[in-house]
């Protein structure tokens, strides 16, 4: 069982937040104050840990191992050039946090100095995978600008169905 004791951010079962005890099943995962997220795997559990995107639950799923992305279940074809895989990637490992753009340019471009990526040159890459993901869920911005500070991603639990 989990139960959240009236924490500000709530506590979280499989992108939904619980509002009274819940009981936990093998493979749920638990996401506590948007930092944290653990596994919860039953006593007797025999299915191997690994899969695509093994433990997020959202419209928006990544493998890193194949570098695939499935929007609202439907994978990006062609797929991602690589900047733009890079820059999700970034992301979507990071869930709520506002990532800077100097920490983008190091993980998007790391062989370039900070002072050798333009602003624009940014905004476009964000433009072009904001472009992308709207192909396969046009009603939902994914990369969020936080003015002044960076980018986060927006990524809602998968609606059911």
């Amino acid at each position: 069982m989990v139960e959240d004791l009236g924490s500000k951010n709530g506590t979280h079962v499989n992108g939904s937040r619980i509002a009274s005890p819940t009981l936990l099943q093998d493979g749920d995962i638990i996401q506590v104050a948007f930092s944290q997220e653990l596994m919860y795997v039953a006593y007797d559990a025999t299915l191997p840990l690994e899969g695509p995107d093994f433990g997020r639950f959202g419209r928006l799923r990544m493998d890193s191992r194949s570098h695939r992305v499935w929007v609202r279940g439907t994978e990006l074809t062609p797929p991602l050039s690589a900047p733009q895989y890079r820059l999700l990637e970034t992301l979507y490992r990071q869930p709520s946090r506002v990532v800077p753009r100097e920490e983008v340019v190091a993980q998007v471009w790391p062989d370039v100095a900070g002072d050798g990526v333009s602003e624009q040159a940014i905004d476009a890459l964000v433009r072009r995978l904001r472009d992308r993901l709207a192909e396969v869920d046009p009603g939902h911005p994914y990369v969020v600008t936080v003015r002044g500070h960076g980018f986060r991603l927006d990524n809602p639990a998968n609606d059911p169905g």
